[in-house]
């Protein structure tokens, strides 16, 4: 496709999506916009003395997010007392929006002290945690009792996460290549999906400990690229699909204990 093409491309998908979600003008996002969903509930969460762990913090693209509310809301640092973040990618020692950072090793223990932080943020993490047994046990060692686990993964019964379950792992990047053309690369991880369904949930995060708070959203698609066809069945869909099969869970967890 030829760059012209593109942007004709381009600019046709942009105008159907402002016809059909005409709040796009007021401020840059969608009424199902799945990051304002989610940012907005853990923006009420935080606390001025609070010290936050971002769990699977990364580079910290969200600097690059065009629409300035969401990229506020995004940041964390600034309104809380610490920000650390963690990642198995070395690369999280240049997040900008972090105070403090470390990558996990091979044993996957976070080297973070018992108790010692008052909120977990992990955006789209759970969905490449291989043992979630060990993390989940993690999470919960180094949070403090009446602290929040708060998380955005996708559903993996949802209408996303069943066709990328269908593409193994080494042809992830050919894949995304074509339906998120604005995605690099380099932000592109491995999946594994054991910390994506309701009852996966409850089993490593146990009602005795953690209050569930959690439900599935369904977001604006974001696997659709620029295909105005792909994106107008995408929404058909959401409008008629039940709960347990929506595209996200939006999971809140307070430690009781």
């Amino acid at each position: 496709m030829t760059g012209r093409e593109g942007n004709t491309v381009t600019t046709r998908f942009e105008n159907m999506r402002t016809r059909t979600l005409p709040e796009l003008h007021a401020g840059g996002y969608s009424r199902i916009d799945g990051g304002i969903e989610f940012f907005l509930r853990v923006n009420a969460l935080l606390e001025p003395g609070f010290t936050v762990l971002d769990l699977g913090a990364g580079r910290g693209d969200f600097v690059e997010d065009p629409v300035a509310f969401r990229r506020d809301l995004n940041r964390i640092r600034g309104k809380v007392r610490h920000v650390v973040g963690l990642d198995v990618d070395p690369v999280v020692t240049d997040n900008p929006g972090l105070d403090e950072a470390h990558v996990i090793g091979p044993d996957g223990g976070f080297p973070l002290a018992d108790a010692s932080v008052d909120l977990i943020v992990s955006d789209f993490t759970f969905e490449h945690i291989r043992d979630p047994a060990r993390s989940a046990a993690e999470m919960r060692r180094v949070l403090r009792p009446r602290g929040w686990i708060c998380a955005r993964t996708p559903n993996k019964w949802g209408a996303i996460a069943l066709p990328a379950r269908a593409v193994p792992n080494r042809l992830h990047d050919a894949v995304l290549a074509r339906v998120q053309p604005d995605k690099q690369a380099r932000d592109t991880f491995p999946t594994a999906y054991r910390l994506n369904t309701s009852s996966a949930l409850h089993r490593h995060f146990p009602d005795a400990h953690f209050r569930h708070c959690s439900y599935t959203h369904e977001s604006e698609p974001a696997y659709t690229g620029r295909s105005t066809v792909a994106w107008t069945a995408f929404r058909a869909l959401a409008a008629i699909t039940p709960p347990p099969l929506r595209t996200m869970h939006m999971v809140f967890l307070q430690k009781i204990d």
